[in-house]
């Protein structure tokens, strides 16, 4: 029987007979299991990037594997992952760093959602089979510095913030089959994907407390050839940060929407379209 063949007004659909069914739609929620965050110091907190995790409904998942956190063998429990930075280097030899980066296999292996932020960006690469090292002439981003997000990029993220927060003194090469979604200047791999794991050399992570932090714990790190001068720090985020911020959140709303949904009668994964 169909409906577009006939005159029947909506009153009309009312008197249908019972054989004749509307479709059924079956509404679909996100994915709200926890995040799984990484940190690699006792007083290092997951910053902006926690806090608009949290408003978006997840919990978080703390672990430190540095101080004897075990890492999940599966993310079948969680809805993400995100790795964070540290003053370690992805090079170290240290048992947790080698752990952390044969664990992101996992999320490889599983296509589930993964970030690296700083250190995580360069153990992701290094677990791909990039080179992960130091500049060649000493030189270090320290403070903001201007970023060119690719085509790539741009489809992830529409704007782009012209400059971003840095702390390092290592960078790596581009993974093969990596996606470049930004470049910069002294270490020309900004931000890459590879599958759903993202991989970001820059920090959209910082709050205006942990700049505080870091600019007074680390101020000798400002020494450092190509760093900026702690001033530089706050001047630059006045002008800055508030499209990095609004940046942030776009990606992770993006970022998210990868996310399985979940099919809230049966409780079935099924892949966002």
């Amino acid at each position: 029987m169909s409906l577009q063949s006939t005159n029947m007004g909506p009153d009309d659909l009312l008197r249908l007979p019972t054989s004749v069914s509307p479709v059924s739609i079956v509404p679909r929620v996100p994915d709200l299991r926890p995040v799984l965050i990484v940190l690699h110091q006792e007083m290092s907190t997951p910053g902006r990037v926690g806090n608009a995790l949290r408003l978006l409904g997840h919990r978080l998942d703390i672990r430190r594997p540095r101080f004897g956190d075990p890492l999940p063998a599966t993310l079948e429990h969680h809805a993400g992952a995100v790795i964070f930075g540290g003053p370690m280097s992805a090079n170290d030899p240290d048992d947790y760093v080698r752990r952390e980066i044969d664990w992101i296999a996992v999320p490889l292996k599983e296509n589930r959602p993964f970030l690296g932020i700083c250190l995580g960006a360069q153990m992701l690469a290094a677990q791909l089979g990039a080179r992960v090292a130091p500049h060649a002439e000493g030189r270090a981003q320290i403070g903001y510095y201007p970023i060119r997000p690719t085509t790539a990029g741009r489809a992830i993220c529409a704007n782009w913030p012209e400059q971003v927060y840095h702390w390092h003194r290592e960078g790596f090469d581009l993974p093969v089959d990596g996606e470049l979604l930004a470049e910069g200047s002294d270490f020309p791999v900004e931000a890459f994907r590879t599958g759903h794991a993202f991989g970001f050399q820059f920090h959209p992570d910082v709050t205006y407390a942990m700049m505080h932090r870091w600019t007074t714990r680390g101020h000798a790190r400002m020494e450092l050839p190509g760093a900026r001068p702690r001033h530089d720090h706050f001047i630059d985020r006045a002008v800055h940060d508030l499209a990095e911020r609004a940046w942030l959140r776009d990606f992770l709303d993006n970022w998210l929407a990868r996310m399985p949904l979940i099919m809230p009668d049966a409780g079935i994964a099924q892949a966002a379209e």
